[in-house]
């Protein structure tokens, strides 16, 4: 049962945020990281993940570092919208496998949607090219209030 499992420290993202792992960061803070999915599922998708928890799921994280990742992924969004002009935005906070989480560290995406776009579906969208996802970090990042 993935939602009991301990976490791993070798998770993708904790491998993104001890500089392993190259992502294309749109921002960050002491407390957050913002960065571009590398598997998006619409152009400009975004995951917001805490910088100092170890939380595997909305029921693991401490209420300080949650009210955070709120206000990140509320700031991420509005620079989203700024940015690229969606028809909407999905945010989306998935726990255990079972839901379709794949990363077993707490996050959120935002998944800026337009109506004659399909969105594709959480981990079948291709990897994206590294150029097109720096460029969209860029210009949200110049979007951020």
């Amino acid at each position: 049962m993935t939602l009991t499992v301990p976490y791993d420290p070798n998770n993708i993202f904790g491998r993104i945020l001890r500089g392993e792992v190259p992502a294309a960061k749109v921002w960050e803070d002491d407390h957050v990281l913002a960065f571009m999915d590398a598997f998006p599922q619409a152009e400009g998708h975004i995951l917001v993940i805490s910088k100092t928890s170890t939380a595997r799921t909305l029921l693991d994280v401490e209420p300080d570092v949650l009210a955070r990742m709120a206000v990140a992924t509320r700031r991420t969004a509005r620079a989203v919208v700024k940015a690229l002009a969606p028809e909407g935005f999905l945010i989306a906070q998935l726990n255990g496998a079972a839901s379709g989480q794949t990363v077993f560290h707490l996050h959120f995406h935002i998944i800026p949607r337009w109506a004659d776009v399909p969105m594709k579906g959480h981990g079948e969208a291709p990897m994206g090219k590294p150029e097109t996802l720096l460029a969209l970090a860029d210009r949200i990042a110049a979007a951020l209030d």
